[in-house]
């Protein structure tokens, strides 16, 4: 029963790396606990198999130091923000891992499985603390539920300068050779948008960001709530 203190939901292995990769290692670097949940298990890739999958997911679960990687096998394209019975899957790994911030897609994606998890996690968010709900598991509030960006942007309510962790994001990218490396003569490999320089447009995408506040690399998040702060700087004498 391994609580943390982030926990990062995604549809596929690889869809919170994309978003968030930088932002998870500068955590688990700072000593904070990270858990990823893959809601499926990618078993609609057109590349890939289910197995070389879940070996990305791990390599790259080690190379971003997080405590642990749950998978909910919720069946891929075919999440539905109306099903109660993923809600409550959901609902109950919250419960179990108990994160002070949830992360999940951004609601607006051009892929609908994106936008499915991002929907689903916020039910869930939300019914994890009715103590009503599923009385069978004890009742916990999330603090924080962030949205990170996968495939399209906007600009974000707050960015994370994720500068000195970009190699090691990239690294943790690199994971994902099913989905992100060119087909070659011979491979029962076909092109899809995430074979054909994604991850250099991706690392473009977080350069331009970052460059709009003096970073060399940032990621984005949104809020659906105020974000809340004590004071705009330190307080003094701390």
């Amino acid at each position: 029963m391994q609580t943390v203190d982030i926990l990062v939901f995604g549809a596929h292995a690889d869809d919170a790396e994309i978003g968030m990769a930088g932002t998870i290692l500068k955590h688990t670097r700072a000593g904070y606990t990270v858990g990823l949940c893959d809601l499926t298990r990618s078993e609609m890739s057109s590349n890939g198999t289910p197995e070389n999958r879940l070996e990305e997911a791990n390599k790259a679960a080690e190379a971003m130091g997080i405590v642990l990687r749950s998978n909910l096998g919720l069946p891929d394209r075919g999440l539905s923000a109306g099903s109660k019975g993923q809600i409550d899957a959901i609902t109950e790994e919250i419960r179990l891992r108990k994160p002070k911030i949830v992360f999940a897609p951004y609601w607006e994606d051009r892929h609908p499985d994106h936008i499915a998890c991002s929907y689903l996690v916020q039910e869930a968010v939300f019914n994890a603390k009715l103590r009503r709900y599923l009385p069978e598991t004890e009742a916990f509030q999330v603090e924080s539920l962030f949205f990170y960006f996968i495939n399209d942007t906007i600009d974000p309510d707050i960015v994370v300068d994720v500068s000195d962790a970009y190699p090691g994001k990239k690294e943790v990218l690199q994971a994902y050779r099913s989905q992100f490396t060119p087909p070659q003569v011979g491979e029962d490999i076909v092109l899809t948008p995430l074979n054909r320089n994604y991850v250099e447009r991706v690392e473009a995408r977080d350069a331009l960001l970052g460059q709009k506040r003096m970073m060399t690399y940032a990621e984005g998040f949104m809020s659906k709530l105020p974000v809340a702060l004590q004071y705009f700087l330190p307080k003094k004498g701390t």
